[in-house]
């Protein structure tokens, strides 16, 4: 850390410590903002109405670009299946930093960065539409501004996710964000598809608390609730170093497949080898940054070392056998990376290379 104190970095320093504590706060502002308005004698009714014109505004800037993108890749012809990136910038539910939520605008910025090429290593090439599109971000911040609870935001998320599935054919795959919205984006996948799916969860922790710190919705307990609601027939985890017993008897409960990484040198040809999907509605796979060591991914809000080597994930990827529908890459916190922005470029291959499993 003696960067810190040159001063040409003091200033950076200082702003990204700043906008770190604000965002300490953020995620309440729209709440606090709400009940001062209440406190004001504001008719409920108003309030009702104002958000619910902020929430369908929300829904018609993701449907309108992606009955755009989908209007175009059908003039094009030729694609079976296409990634559409859509950013869902929450932070809020996060258990100690929110940075997640500055994460979309960095993971692009990365993908399409001059100092690479915009192949992926199977050859498929991003600039082709047919491979990828971008239907923009979620306003989460605009929305929360409004006093919109978790349970509105889920939704708007599910809904947001569904408009880009009607559109063929677009396929999700959605920048995070915290690891809270993956519930709300599989819940979408799997209710628009009419059945489960089998899940791969790459990440350092199972998530499967059933309400981490009293919150239904944190980032911790994001399998619970999918779980809970019956969308994954299999749920495979993969690079758990960090679990606790509560993590480990609601892996029984849900008959989760709990791969750890004291025993991966063991596992790894059954995970480089997997074939998944079979006799359900596809694949979904969830990628937490942090399920890589901190060498490869430093960027992340919980550094948990003794994790997955980037090469370790490219391979579980590549050698996966099954019909990949919809996928996240989450948890990437920016105001945690080094300077050169090395995890926001390993949050971009992650999204290229999950760009070239869904796209067809």
């Amino acid at each position: 850390m003696e960067w810190i104190t040159q001063k040409p970095f003091q200033g950076l320093f200082l702003a990204l410590y700043s906008v770190s504590n604000n965002m300490k706060n953020l995620g309440r502002m729209g709440i606090r903002y709400l009940h001062k308005l209440n406190a004001a004698n504001v008719p409920k009714d108003l309030l009702e109405r104002g958000q619910n014109r902020v929430m369908e505004a929300s829904l018609t800037f993701i449907r309108e670009r992606a009955k755009l993108k989908g209007e175009l890749l059908r003039a094009l012809g030729g694609a079976v299946a296409s990634a559409s990136l859509l950013g869902v910038p929450l932070g809020h539910n996060s258990s100690f930093l929110q940075g997640p939520a500055f994460a979309p605008p960095r993971i692009r910025e990365a993908i399409w960065c001059g100092s690479t090429n915009s192949t992926t290593e199977e050859g498929k090439e991003l600039n082709d539409p047919r491979v990828l599109t971008d239907v923009g971000d979620v306003p989460v911040q605009e929305i929360r501004d409004c006093g919109v609870d978790d349970d509105r935001l889920m939704g708007i998320i599910s809904e947001s996710v569904k408009l880009v599935m009607e559109e063929d054919p677009l396929r999700p795959l959605v920048l995070g964000g915290d690891h809270s919205i993956s519930f709300p984006v599989v819940r979408a996948v799997s209710e628009k598809l009419g059945g489960p799916m089998d899940i791969l969860h790459l990440d350092a922790h199972p998530d499967i608390y059933h309400a981490f710190e009293g919150n239904k919705y944190s980032h911790a307990s994001s399998f619970a609730r999918i779980m809970e609601g019956g969308y994954a027939r299999r749920l495979l985890q993969v690079g758990i170093r960090s679990i606790t017993k509560e993590g480990r008897e609601q892996g029984k409960r849900f008959g989760v497949e709990q791969y750890e990484m004291r025993t991966f040198s063991r596992d790894r040809h059954i995970l480089e080898n997997l074939k998944l999907g079979e006799g359900v509605k596809g694949v979904y796979i969830s990628v937490d940054v942090d399920s890589l060591d901190p060498a490869f991914a430093p960027g992340v809000s919980h550094i948990e070392p003794g994790g997955l080597s980037f090469r370790d994930v490219l391979n579980i990827l590549h050698n996966l056998q099954g019909n990949v529908i919809a996928a996240d890459v989450v948890e990437f916190n920016p105001q945690r990376d080094t300077v050169d922005g090395m995890t926001a470029m390993v949050a971009a291959k992650l999204v290229r290379e999950l760009t070239a499993k869904i796209s067809k």
